[in-house]
């Protein structure tokens, strides 16, 4: 479960770090409720929201087996939730630069408190 646990953290970070780059290069579209950007918000997020679950699951089940992990479930409970936050703020460019940053550092410290764990 380490083995694989790791992989997904890494996939995460690698998502997160992507998610971040289209946060600061697109523009804020121009109509939210444009059916054509939400096919493609939907098309383009649904394997983000598998992969998201799938670490989370692995994360849970890691912290369940091993007492000495310093990722408690709340802190994967809000770094789940806060991952599908800044997922829907990458595509409709909703929120303050500063409010997605602190986000998406947030997402990362807890991260590499779990590869920290599993070293």
């Amino acid at each position: 479960m380490d083995h694989t646990l790791q992989k997904l953290i890494y996939d995460v970070k690698q998502r997160l770090d992507k998610l971040k780059a289209q946060y600061l290069l697109l523009d804020k579209p121009s109509d939210k409720k444009d059916r054509a950007l939400f096919e493609k918000v939907k098309r383009e997020t649904d394997p983000l929201f598998t992969l998201i679950q799938q670490w989370y699951d692995e994360s849970i089940q890691y912290s369940k087996m091993n007492a000495h992990t310093n990722v408690f479930p709340i802190q994967l409970q809000n770094t789940k939730d806060n991952f599908e936050l800044v997922l829907m703020h990458s595509y409709y460019i909703d929120v303050p630069k500063k409010r997605y940053m602190e986000l998406y550092h947030s997402i990362h410290y807890v991260l590499n408190q779990q590869l920290d764990d599993l070293q």
